[in-house]
């Protein structure tokens, strides 16, 4: 159960919502997220950090899914809203029923039911729904919205009729997801040191050409969820070379190109501590625990283009640095102690990806490419 803090009372409603789950044989805790209520887009700040919060409780569990309670109305406002923000026919799909994240699948199994159907569920079950006064307050957008629907029921003709356009614009995107996939399939390669390389003459020139570039750039880039302006992306295709969210495009040998993370911007990328599932410039994601004690023993930052030049002409060091472009050598994911103050060759523990110092110490930090995007065909939201 999810706490936002951002009324006093919250806390209480939460863990009434805990101990009535676990009076009907339900295992249930309180998360506490303590956010701040009076910035802006709080709402939005509440929706990232609980479903951030529930798929991290995902990892920790080994819970293969999350399931999610949006139902036919919350389909229709949230269809209103893209609209409002003029979103195009991807963000007109709404939310997807299914959706893969790197954490757990997400499924929305009653996005087709009314709410005023679940209510009645509940009411035959003698369970009164806890609402949120958040949800009723005129300051909100999605609010205004849904007040503008004036069918709280969520079974009139409106509502039905913006959850079907969804539903038709889901389906849109899906078809397209399927093409993007097979288009990616025959053009790209992209490996697990977070890098790809693309054939420009299969990837083509046309829309499916520029919405498979664009999704690459997210996984590459470590970028946030939401695709680079779709001019940008045609301007960056016609030019075959270029920076943009986060990713290096640049000519590779034999007419093919290299799509590579921005050196830049994973050196800037904050070093993170290693612990149980610890996420690095939202695309590395640690897999085992590591040798992290209850203080910080271990960081994930980048490599660095000094440490992987050292790296490059030790003999026999990292035999796999040396098949690797030096772009994207800098951006690999690096363990350094915590005490040391240095960035430089002496201070590595090791390079996981190059199974440096040697395949036993680099399983200590295994990591693997999971962007925080999910997957780079994926669809939905």
């Amino acid at each position: 159960v999810a706490d936002h803090g951002l009324r006093p009372e919250s806390g209480a409603e939460a863990a009434g919502v805990a101990t009535l789950l676990a009076r009907r044989g339900i295992a249930a805790r309180v998360l506490r997220l303590d956010l701040e209520g009076r910035t802006a887009g709080v709402q939005a700040r509440a929706r990232a950090a609980r479903l951030a919060a529930l798929l991290a409780e995902c990892r920790v569990a080994g819970t293969p899914w999350l399931l999610l309670g949006h139902h036919l109305a919350d389909q229709a406002e949230t269809l209103l809203h893209r609209a409002a923000a003029g979103s195009g026919p991807t963000g007109l799909a709404a939310m997807a029923p299914v959706r893969a994240t790197p954490e757990a699948l997400i499924l929305r199994p009653l996005l087709g039911i009314a709410p005023a159907r679940l209510e009645a569920v509940l009411a035959a079950a003698g369970v009164a729904p806890v609402r949120d006064p958040g949800n009723a307050d005129p300051r909100f957008a999605r609010v205004r919205l849904r007040a503008a629907l004036a069918d709280a029921a969520g079974t009139g003709p409106q509502t039905h009729a913006l959850a079907s356009a969804a539903t038709a614009f889901g389906a849109r995107r899906v078809r397209q997801a399927r093409v993007m996939a097979e288009r990616l399939a025959a053009a790209a390669v992209l490996h697990s040191e977070g890098w790809a390389e693309l054939d420009p003459a299969e990837l083509g020139r046309d829309a499916v050409a520029e919405a498979a570039l664009a999704a690459l750039i997210r996984v590459v880039g470590g970028a946030p969820r939401y695709a680079p302006a779709p001019a940008a992306v045609a301007a960056l295709r016609v030019a075959g070379q270029g920076t943009l969210g986060g990713a290096w495009l640049r000519p590779g040998r034999a007419g093919r190109w290299l799509l590579l993370r921005e050196p830049a911007g994973a050196a800037a990328a904050p070093a993170v501590p290693v612990r149980p599932g610890a996420v690095w410039d939202g695309r590395f994601r640690l897999t085992v625990p590591g040798a992290a004690a209850p203080d910080c023993a271990f960081t994930i930052g980048a490599l660095g283009g000094a440490a992987a030049a050292l790296l490059r002409r030790e003999p026999g060091a990292a035999p796999r640095a040396r098949h690797l472009p030096a772009a994207v050598l800098a951006t690999l994911p690096a363990i350094r102690p915590c005490h040391e103050a240095s960035r430089g060759h002496s201070a590595l523990a090791a390079v996981p990806a190059l199974l440096y110092p040697d395949p036993s110490a680099a399983a200590r930090f295994a990591m693997v490419l999971a962007p925080v995007t999910g997957p780079v065909s994926g669809s939905g939201a």
